[in-house]
């Protein structure tokens, strides 16, 4: 018999910081504190600004600097959907200006 899978999991909304220059993302809690998922999250974002060909403000700093960077807990947040709509009034209200699309 499977599982269904849960609808209410966990989500962390993240800030990166490097200067005055921050990025705001979400990411599910897939490890055993909010803080090491936030680490797994930031260690794809430099896997993924190494090796894809992407142009996103993010990546491009991430390129241009790789250490010196900040990582930080906003919000620990139960639900995809509530998780997701706080990062993106936190976008709105703090204009981060590593966010490429800041809706």
């Amino acid at each position: 018999m499977l599982r269904k899978k849960r609808s209410d999991r966990t989500h962390v909304i993240y800030m990166l910081e490097h200067g005055d220059d921050f990025y705001i993302g979400v990411t599910a809690k897939t490890e055993s504190t909010p803080l090491k998922s936030v680490k797994t999250r930031w260690n794809k974002h430099v896997y993924r600004s190494r090796t894809e060909d992407k142009s996103w403000l993010l990546y491009e700093k991430l390129r241009a600097h790789d250490t010196g960077w900040t990582l930080g807990i906003v919000a620990v947040v139960r639900g995809k959907t509530l998780a997701h709509k706080m990062e993106r009034e936190l976008i709105r209200e703090f204009r981060p200006n590593l966010n490429t699309d800041v809706r």
